[in-house]
């Protein structure tokens, strides 16, 4: 079966949900161009996901994904607030931010038998997972209305393990990546690979589709990671200068310049490793520090710096998401990026 016929989509090319750059809008566009149109969920509540869910089914009949995180949350922490925001107290100091004012708060929320009844009202064709998947009820959930179940792995363990666990495809996020590291099995950065090297291992090792990303951007990019074996690819940073995308302009102007050539996998962000453009708080505190509290409690205190800075037009302490290729980011519409790389593959076929 290829993946087309998996998803139900007339080529596989899925674009990557990305919390915080995109709404239901994207989603649309990618879908009725044919690809799968992805809506990350990790940040939207029970009634906000209702309200994206209808909208995207009121402008497509077409099948599309929905992503959510399937981590543990996390107990919080005083201690471990008060060390982080210790860290942070020159920042807060800088632009006259009251530390004492800013609420504490879960950031990203995993998926829930709450948010599973909203998906029951759509039925939606995809529903994809970060880090590993959510408890077996709550997969039979998903199942019980036809949905087909992505996730993503990091490593040839993570890949035997969703099969193992029942995954209808599963997305091989290489190195490259922008975005969250979808690593769940361990916490050791050691064991990433790229995308070129992990494709091929994953492929030999399941009997399920593999899903190429990180990198990829182009046709080149697709036509290496089909070489490798894989049914498909996903695509996220080069979607972020699309018209549908909500990317802000402190993000769109740093993917534009010189800076964009230089990314790191950095956990200041939320407490997980994600790579983003090397910005000043990138620079000066991390990548990666020990004093971030555990995923995803470190959204809160960095959210008022990131806000004072944005307002003065800098991205200094906003997490400017991309993968190493931003070399095919452009300011064209979702339908006309799609439909550039779907026409690739048919000359491909």
């Amino acid at each position: 079966m290829t993946l087309q016929n998996l998803l139900g989509t007339a080529v596989p090319i899925i674009q990557a949900p990305m919390a915080g750059v995109q709404d239901s809008t994207l989603t649309i566009a990618v879908s009725n161009a044919g690809g799968l149109g992805s809506l990350p969920c990790a940040m939207l509540s029970p009634d906000a996901m209702r309200t994206e869910l209808a909208a995207i089914s009121a402008q497509t009949t077409k099948p599309f994904n929905v992503n959510f995180f399937c981590h543990t949350q996390p107990e919080p922490s005083r201690e471990r607030e008060a060390i982080w925001r210790t860290a942070l107290s020159p920042y807060f100091k800088e632009f006259g931010i009251d530390a004492d004012t800013i609420p504490a708060g879960p950031g990203r929320l995993p998926f829930s038998a709450e948010a599973a009844d909203v998906l029951s009202e759509f039925r939606p064709a995809v529903v994809s997972f970060h880090f590993g998947l959510p408890a077996r009820e709550l997969m039979t959930r998903a199942r019980s209305w036809g949905a087909k179940i992505l996730s993503t792995a990091t490593t040839v363990e993570e890949a035997l393990w969703l099969e193992a666990h029942g995954v209808d495809a599963i997305i091989a996020q290489g190195l490259e990546a922008g975005g969250h590291r979808g690593i769940f099995l361990s916490k050791d950065i050691n064991t990433q690979t790229g995308t070129l090297a992990l494709v091929p291992q994953i492929v030999r090792a399941v009997s399920v589709p593999v899903i190429a990303a990180g990198g990829i951007a182009d046709a080149k990019g697709i036509a290496a990671a089909m070489a490798l074996g894989a049914s498909g690819v996903q695509i996220g940073t080069a979607y972020l200068m699309c018209t549908e995308a909500k990317t802000s302009a402190v993000h769109r102007a740093a993917l534009k310049s010189a800076a964009a050539r230089v990314t790191a996998l950095t956990n200041l962000f939320s407490g997980r490793p994600a790579r983003a453009i090397v910005n000043r708080i990138i620079r000066e505190l991390g990548p990666i520090s020990s004093a971030v509290p555990d995923f995803p409690l470190a959204t809160s205190a960095i959210a008022p710096l990131r806000a004072k800075a944005e307002s003065q037009g800098s991205g200094d302490f906003s997490p400017l998401w991309a993968g190493q290729n931003t070399s095919a980011c452009r300011e064209v519409s979702a339908a006309v990026l799609t439909q550039e790389l779907a026409s690739v593959l048919a000359v491909a076929g």
